[in-house]
């Protein structure tokens, strides 16, 4: 049964990634879309693991349902990939580079401020 939850918490993701994807086209060559979803999900993730999940208790089936299914949906390594790999193809070098620096850099920022978010809370 674990499998339809997550299935569905993932349908509902890629739904939401998919809806900022058009509201956030751009004629830019960078892929801000992506950015943006991967950014916020490496916050979500870390905010919801540290903080919510410890505030009101979910079952391990809803927790894998947002986790995985849910967040795992709206982020996406192999977008981030293959976006590179085409700025590459175009000859956008420094383009790609900066993507994949801010991506890494960022989603490591973010997971943290997610984490950090928890400690303020326990302390106030």
């Amino acid at each position: 049964m674990v499998y339809i939850y997550v299935g569905i918490a993932g349908a509902l993701g890629a739904i939401l990634r998919y809806l900022i994807g058009i509201s956030l086209l751009t004629n830019s060559t960078f892929p801000w879309a992506t950015l943006v979803t991967n950014l916020a999900g490496s916050f979500l993730l870390a905010w919801l693991t540290t903080t919510l999940f410890k505030k009101i208790p979910v079952s391990p089936v809803v927790a894998s349902s947002i986790g995985t299914g849910f967040v795992g949906s709206f982020t996406t390594f192999s977008t981030l990939s293959v976006e590179t790999v085409e700025l590459f193809k175009d000859d956008h070098l420094l383009l790609g580079i900066a993507y994949v620096l801010v991506s890494i850099a960022g989603g490591i920022f973010m997971s943290r401020l997610g984490f950090k978010v928890n400690k303020e809370v326990e302390k106030a």
